[in-house]
């Protein structure tokens, strides 16, 4: 008989993948992520650009950009359907969820300060700092299509900063 010499880092590690494991037979969901589009913000002078990754998307049908209350409100619907025919063999995968993501705004920033577009998957924002009061409710953002405009190099806007 051989002598096996005790690890307690692999006890763990096979406690924590059973308990995976456990937690995925009991509810069939919780191995699922929700959809999360990635963000990317920096600054350009005195305005705030906010990018999300959001491919395959229709902006104009799935997406809306809000000002409710002091906060900028991204939310949508991702629809992302393959499907592949082979030799007889159907394969088709769907895959639906929807998204909201979230960012405050300084105090006084209205709607009107807020400038969306969307071009190759990526919808940029551009929050302009205007010091007017906020007003109170829901206001949309009409998102334009192509590239957003690029800062000016004659002592306009630096460039954005990582």
């Amino acid at each position: 008989m051989a002598l096996v010499r005790w690890d307690p880092f692999t006890t763990f590690a096979r406690l924590d993948r059973d308990f995976d494991e456990l937690v995925r037979r009991t509810w069939p969901t919780a191995g699922r992520t929700k959809y999360v589009p990635a963000v990317e913000m920096v600054t350009a002078g005195s305005d705030v650009i906010i990018k999300l990754e959001l491919p395959g998307i229709d902006v104009d049908k799935d997406v809306a950009v809000e000002v409710d209350n002091g906060r900028l409100v991204v939310s949508g619907e991702r629809r992302d359907e393959h499907e592949n025919r082979t030799a007889g063999v159907l394969v088709r995968e769907l895959r639906y969820g929807s998204f909201r993501r979230e960012f405050t705004l300084p105090e006084g920033v209205t709607a009107d300060a807020i400038e969306a577009s969307y071009d190759a998957g990526v919808l940029t924002l551009r929050v302009k700092d205007v010091a007017k009061p906020a007003e109170p409710g829901r206001k949309r953002i009409r998102v334009t299509a192509g590239r957003p405009e690029a800062p000016t190099i004659d002592g306009g806007d630096p460039e954005p900063t990582v």
